[in-house]
């Protein structure tokens, strides 16, 4: 083949072929929005690192094809729709709302930006999906609790505190969430032996008074809801069982961890990890109407021995052998 004709051919070869620099160039750097309900304090930060964890293994990194943007509620109703109305105008591609108050705020601004949800009880009887199957609209994402647990909840406590015959329900009242935790835990009271008094947490004050009228009377315990006011004042809810003698029983690991009695629930942190699936299918074309909200797959029984022993309650050694962590 002579030469003219060989550089004739590879040009002609090299036309069809990608341009280089092209094939180079990365995607568009895609903006996730991130509304925490919680504040930004170290169980907040777990479960951001958890999601973000999930995300590198979905081969999204902040920087590099991703920018993050959060933003903290810390229980506040304004200062939530603040950060709603802040992350909307960055034009983010899709949402994580970390809890009922964000998601409720979210869907008030908008029906189409895409938004997966964490740490939600109830998104069926809050309005956020059609079916837990069939979300339908613009959310989907993963429940906090099925409101059974209400029952669960009562039983490990009674286990623990045998003598108990009252118990004080802390649930956030007119929301989803506090009625459904409430009725669930009403509805096993009764066989065992137990009655229940709620108690709001629209603050500190009223969370205050309630405990301390309830203690007014002996064989008493407390089961402490999931809300984003109970994990706000969980410190202040932690120091008044304390200061009453009061068995607790509480939603999450970390109010055990932070010198509560025992806890059952979900995984919170595995609940981020796996958001960050359905945030990856999102930006890869998928529609939140067509991904069906997931339940928990993981949960935990904590109990503290330290608290236990200042309470004076002789943990059973069946509660014991069943716990996933035992804090000495």
């Amino acid at each position: 083949m002579r030469r003219r004709e060989f550089m004739t051919l590879l040009g002609g070869a090299a036309a069809a072929w990608p341009p280089l620099t092209s094939a180079q160039q990365p995607d568009r750097l895609r903006r996730i929005g991130v509304l925490m309900s919680v504040a930004d304090a170290p169980e907040g930060q777990a479960r951001l690192a958890a999601f973000l964890k999930g995300l590198q293994q979905w081969g999204w990194t902040e920087g590099r094809n991703v920018r993050i943007d959060t933003r903290w509620g810390g229980g506040d109703a304004e200062r939530t729709r603040k950060n709603v109305a802040e992350l909307l105008a960055l034009g983010p591609d899709v949402f994580l709302a970390s809890g009922d108050h964000p998601v409720v705020e979210l869907q008030h601004a908008t029906r189409t930006a895409p938004i997966v949800f964490t740490m939600v009880g109830d998104p069926v009887g809050a309005g956020f999906v059609e079916s837990l199957a069939r979300p339908g609209g613009n959310i989907t994402g993963f429940t906090l609790f099925e409101f059974s647990i209400g029952t669960k909840w009562l039983e490990l406590l009674k286990e623990i505190a045998p003598g108990m015959k009252r118990a004080a329900v802390i649930r956030e009242a007119g929301t989803a969430n506090g009625t459904g935790f409430f009725a669930a835990v009403q509805a096993v009271a009764p066989s065992l032996g137990v009655e229940l008094t709620p108690v709001g947490v629209r603050d500190g004050g009223e969370i205050e008074r309630g405990i301390n009228a309830f203690a007014r009377t002996a064989e008493g315990g407390l089961i402490v809801t999931g809300s984003a006011q109970t994990a706000v004042h969980r410190d202040l809810i932690v120091a008044l069982a304390a200061r009453h003698m009061l068995p607790a029983i509480y939603f999450g690991r970390f109010m055990a961890m932070g010198g509560g009695l025992i806890s059952y629930g979900p995984d919170f942190l595995d609940e981020h990890r796996r958001a960050a699936g359905y945030v990856d299918r999102i930006l890869k074309g998928e529609k939140p109407a067509d991904l069906p909200v997931q339940t928990p797959t993981k949960f935990e029984l904590v109990i503290n021995l330290k608290a236990a022993n200042a309470l004076g309650v002789s943990v059973p050694a069946t509660l014991l052998a069943r716990a996933d962590e035992v804090i000495e």
